[in-house]
């Protein structure tokens, strides 16, 4: 077990290193209306930004192909089912036909995160924000895992920045709270 946090804070330590040095915001730019839909993000208020995130959301969950897109929603089903499991196996089905679709990472990451295999979904918030930058969904996971592996001034960083990109996140903003609170206003 130890070997296995040991691992995991390694892999922790290399991904959060890549992404603090902007390594992973290298990747492709998004379509105009996503970045149109980020600029609206900036400027909204909570209400306007659940529709503006959902229609993120929905660009996200594009993959170009009807038989993909239906592996999504089978994935997301199975989560709401309470079965992760079946949600990694559709996943790593789409993760084989489509290496490219951020959405599908990011579905087996969550699963994996709901099973306790945090290097596992670690790997895929990795590609996720590899492939999407702006995926503050991903961000939000990993400043989690984090919060997990008791990193909490990892956390506090990883959800600043996600709250900079969607700043309507009641979440993050309660997980950066809830930082606070623990450090008690301690240096990090």
């Amino acid at each position: 077990m130890k070997a296995r946090a040991a691992l995991a804070n390694g892999f922790v330590a290399s991904l959060f290193a890549l992404w603090a040095c902007g390594v992973l915001a290298d990747a492709p730019g998004d379509s105009p209306r996503l970045d149109d839909l980020f600029q609206q993000l900036q400027t909204a208020t909570d209400q306007e930004a659940e529709g503006i995130t959902e229609s993120i959301w929905l660009e996200w969950s594009k993959s170009g192909s009807a038989a993909m897109d239906l592996l999504l929603r089978r994935g997301e089903e199975a989560m709401a089912m309470g079965d992760p499991m079946t949600a990694v196996d559709h996943a790593s089905a789409l993760i084989d036909h489509a290496p490219d679709f951020a959405e599908a990472y990011n579905l087996r990451a969550t699963a994996y995160f709901q099973m306790g295999e945090l290097g596992l979904s670690l790997g895929d918030i990795g590609r996720v924000l590899a492939l999407n930058p702006r995926h503050f969904g991903a961000m939000a996971g990993l400043g989690a895992i984090f919060e997990e592996l008791n990193e909490p001034a990892k956390a506090l960083e990883v959800y600043q920045e996600a709250l900079k990109i969607n700043p309507h996140m009641q979440d993050v903003k309660d997980a950066i709270a809830r930082i606070d609170t623990q450090i008690g206003g301690q240096e990090l």
